[in-house]
Formats: C-alpha cells, structure tokens, sequence
C-alpha cells in the first residue's frame, strides 16, 4: 500500500529529498500474479499471503507492496548501496515470498499480462488509496491487470533527475522491446509482444513518455498545475514510465514488463541502472541532447509494443532503421564507461520472455502450456530452493 509519505506532494519536501539523495542508489521491485496452483488462474490471497507473512516472516511483510488488485503482489528490495546490494536484498526477499507461497498452496507467475484471466473478476485491494484509483478510473482501472519490473535509482539534485528522466525518454521504447514479456491477454494471442503496455501505459492517464521539462522549476510548475486544477490528489497519479520519485529521491523506470525468470530481470534491472548512471554522467558532463518529440518516441514505442526484439527500430539521428535485437548492443556500447566504473555487465537472455513465449506458440502449444513453461520458469529461478 501506498503510505501518505509516498504520495506526498509536498515539492518543497521533494526538492529536499533530491538534494540531500544519494547517486546510485539502487532499489528494485517486482510485481507477481497470485495463482491458483491446479489452473493457474488468478486468484485473491494478497491479504492472506500479508497476513501470514505479519505472523511467520516480519522482514517480508515490510517487504510486500499491494497493486490495486487482490491477485497481484508486489515485493521490494528497499534501498540497496548499490545494485550489487540491492539484488543481494530481492534475492532474500524473492525466497521468503516463494516459500510463503508454497506454505500458503498458491503459485505466482511473472509475464508482464495473464494470459485468460477475466479482469472483470479480479478484486481491488481494499484501502483508500486503491479504491481512490478504481473510483477516479473506473474502467481503467478495472481493465489493469498488468505485472512489471521498476527500477529506482538515487539521483542527487532535483534539477539533475529531471535533465536524467528528459534522457531516459528515448530509452524508453528500447527498455520495452528488451523486457517484452505478454503476448497474451483475454485468453487469445493479442499478436503483439507486450499486451501489458498496449492495456496499461496507452490507457493510464499521465502516463508512457512524458514531455522534457528541463528543469525542476519547470516540472514543479507542471505539478502545481495539477494539484490546483485538482487533476491529481497524490503523486503516484502520475504514471509516467520514467519519472522523479517524491519521497526517495530516485528517477524510477516502469516502462518493462515483469520478467519469467529471475535472471532476465536482474540482468535488465542491471541494464536500466548502467543507462540512468551514463545519462547522469552525460548531464554532468555537458553532452549534447536536442530532446526528442514525443511523436517520434510514440513510433518507437509502437515498434516495441507489437515486435519486440523481432522488429526493427529507428534511429532519429540518424533517419534510418535498425533491428531491433541489437538494442542490447547499443545500450551497452553506451553506458559502456560507467559500467566499467561501476562493474556491472548484464547478462542479457538471446530472446526475451515474448520470443520464447512465441516460440511455443509456433510450435503449437496451447496458451495454457505455454503459461505453465512460464510459471515453472518463474519457480526455479525466483527460488531455487523451493522444491518443483
């Protein structure tokens, strides 16, 4: 749940929390669908699985986050020094969750949509905040049943983490076509590599690419204006898939579907650090950057959200195409100086979670096998020790 310090808006507190942040600070967190373990339906055992771990495992509920619906739970890693800590700190989490989960009889899976299940069955968690969000949103809120991958990364200087979020912008669509993971939804094959993002980025106010302000001031100004026209009455309104966090003084990245295996998300969690890190470094050091038009990014995004690592990109500089599984490459040739700083080397899959899903697909399994390879998937990396 959302705490009233989360979803402060108080900008002054804000401005504070940015200068007084720590660069490159490290904070994960990863989003699973609660499953029936005989069907693999959704199914509502968030508060069961808060409850128990309240009584059998304190360090895990202070761990778990709710997101809106009672068939999806959230853990965190907190703040790590670094990502190295930070994935040392998931890593415990993601066992205590595993092992709560098989004591509890449920499963829990990691593709960014599940693939049949009826949102129009699903349950909102019952607090303020969430039945806030259903109210204000109705439909889209109700439609949401999505699961990601965020990642937060300290950023000293209110200024800085807007001038890093304006250069994440057109990371965003290559960050998606990397981490796609849902070609279902609605219990047919949506023919796109990342349903999630067509159900929840396209259908979310305040939300996707958000425009380059520049500055703080600017952003603050933006902001005011919607408190004052009472658009918003907490931060976490805005739902942008880059954007300054509030109350940690972090630029989080939510553009990526959840990843099926445990190593693909902290090789792409590794990733978005390694590329917030080298945008901060070029904002330091002065590089050039005539921000993007939004409509240029939207092409992009479209690319990502119907192919994937399978389609082709294009470079605006440039003005020409390019395929899209070498985005890895050119990623990693970028931040290249600040990962040998800062020692880290992702390890990315040779296809993402929607390659091997499609993989299945062509070869004529049914939706439900290929969610079950999914869910397998999910259990031997998530938590080795949990027997399967």
């Amino acid at each position: 749940m959302e705490s009233d310090e989360k979803t402060s808006l108080d900008l002054d507190l804000a401005e504070e929390r940015f200068a007084g942040s720590q660069d490159l600070t490290v904070g994960i967190e990863e989003e699973f669908a609660i499953l029936d373990r005989a069907d693999l339906d959704l199914i509502d055992a968030f508060e069961r699985l808060r409850s128990q771990a309240a009584l059998s495992d304190r360090p895990l509920e202070e761990a778990i986050t709710g997101e809106l619906i009672s068939s999806e739970i959230e853990i965190v890693s907190g703040r790590g020094e670094d990502l190295a800590d930070a994935i040392s700190r998931q890593r415990d989490r993601r066992r205590r969750l595993f092992a709560l989960a098989e004591s509890e009889g449920v499963a829990l899976g990691a593709t960014g949509t599940h693939p049949w299940a009826d949102y129009r069955s699903q349950t909102v968690i019952d607090t303020e905040h969430y039945r806030r969000v259903a109210d204000g949103l109705q439909y889209v809120a109700a439609r949401n049943n999505t699961f990601s991958l965020h990642v937060h990364v300290g950023i000293r200087g209110a200024d800085r983490a807007i001038k890093v979020c304006d250069r994440m912008r057109e990371l965003l669509p290559l960050l998606l076509a990397v981490s796609a993971n849902s070609p279902y939804i609605d219990g047919r094959d949506s023919g796109l590599h990342s349903a999630r993002t067509q159900t929840f980025t396209r259908s979310f106010p305040r939300c996707g690419v958000p425009d380059a302000f520049g500055s703080w001031a600017a952003f603050r100004s933006y902001i005011d204006l919607l408190v004052r026209t009472r658009s918003i009455v907490e931060f976490t309104q805005v739902w942008w898939s880059v954007r300054p966090h509030f109350a940690f003084g972090t630029v989080e990245v939510r553009i990526c579907d959840a990843q099926s295996s445990g190593a693909d998300s902290e090789a792409l969690a590794s990733l978005i650090v390694a590329c917030i890190a080298q945008a901060a470094r070029d904002v330091d050091e002065g590089a050039p950057q005539r921000p993007l038009p939004g409509r240029l990014i939207e092409e992009n995004m479209w690319r990502a959200i119907r192919h994937g690592l399978d389609g082709r990109m294009v470079d605006f500089e440039a003005g020409v195409e390019y395929p899209a599984a070498a985005i890895a490459d050119r990623l990693l040739r970028w931040s290249a100086p600040v990962r040998a700083e800062l020692g880290i080397d992702p390890v990315l899959p040779e296809r993402n979670g929607a390659q091997r899903q499609r993989a299945m697909i062509a070869a004529g399994a049914s939706r439900e096998e290929v969610y079950a390879a999914t869910v397998a998937e999910t259990r031997q990396t998530y938590a080795q020790e949990v027997t399967v």
